[in-house]
């Protein structure tokens, strides 16, 4: 039996150990002020994501049964604890992103949960903060229509702006052996502003919104506001 070389056999170790070597360092938690930024992160990204899931709801409506076909009539899946609603929506395009939020939404709460456990022995309820609970009520008590599409993509965008910050410092500031989470933050940012960049410019194209800032309030502002995105300054930061 023919032997290889000692120089291969080495270089055969190296490279056994760039492929094994990541995957066992991702199981490790992060190392101080990465572990407590890592927690605090992804119990929050999930929380953000849960009050997303209802806005989605509402914009595009629930189905308890699926339709074999896939169809723009298509709903979302309801929310645990929730009832079934009709889509308030009415653009097509609208309730299009409503429901490709609601799905990457739904994965990325069991991405950021799957890291807590993997990584810190968690499990973690996300639950829905004040803001998001404000941001769900100004959207249920919302007439079904067009002014609800505008509402909604107001609401939203605003809602994804407020990710972007603690998903941006996630990309520097998560544990440098925790690609994954450093990739699902990427993910995250580039995702929300494609986001609020569509919204954009439907409420331009469709409602003659062209200054539409996702800065402030619970649904951002425009030089036509009506003023209640202002009216809660605890929530605007």
């Amino acid at each position: 039996m023919s032997l290889l070389p000692r120089e291969c056999l080495l270089s055969a170790t190296v490279i056994v150990g760039i492929f094994v070597a990541p995957s066992l360092q991702a199981e490790e938690p992060g190392r101080g002020f990465t572990a407590q930024f890592e927690v605090s992160y992804l119990k929050s990204i999930a929380d953000h994501h849960l009050s997303a899931l209802r806005m989605t709801e509402l914009a595009a409506g629930t189905d308890t049964t699926r339709d074999p076909a896939i169809s723009p009539a298509e709903g979302t899946s309801p929310t645990p604890d929730r009832q079934p609603v009709e889509a308030k929506a009415v653009s097509e395009e609208l309730k299009s992103l409503a429901r490709r939020n609601n799905r990457m939404q739904r994965e990325e709460i069991l991405t950021a949960l799957k890291f807590l456990r993997d990584w810190y022995g968690m499990e973690y309820s996300p639950k829905i903060d004040k803001r998001g609970q404000a941001q769900i009520a100004l959207l249920e008590h919302a007439p079904a229509g067009a002014d609800f599409d505008r509402l909604f993509m107001e609401v939203l965008s605003r809602h994804h702006y407020l990710a972007l910050r603690p998903s941006t410092q996630c990309q520097v500031s998560a544990e440098l052996e925790h690609h994954m989470l450093q990739r699902y933050c990427s993910g995250i940012v580039h995702g929300q502003i494609n986001d609020i960049s569509d919204m954009r410019e439907m409420l331009c194209r469709d409602f003659s919104i062209c200054d539409y800032q996702p800065h402030v309030g619970l649904k951002g502002r425009h030089s036509g506001e009506d003023g209640e995105a202002q009216t809660d300054t605890k929530l605007e930061q």
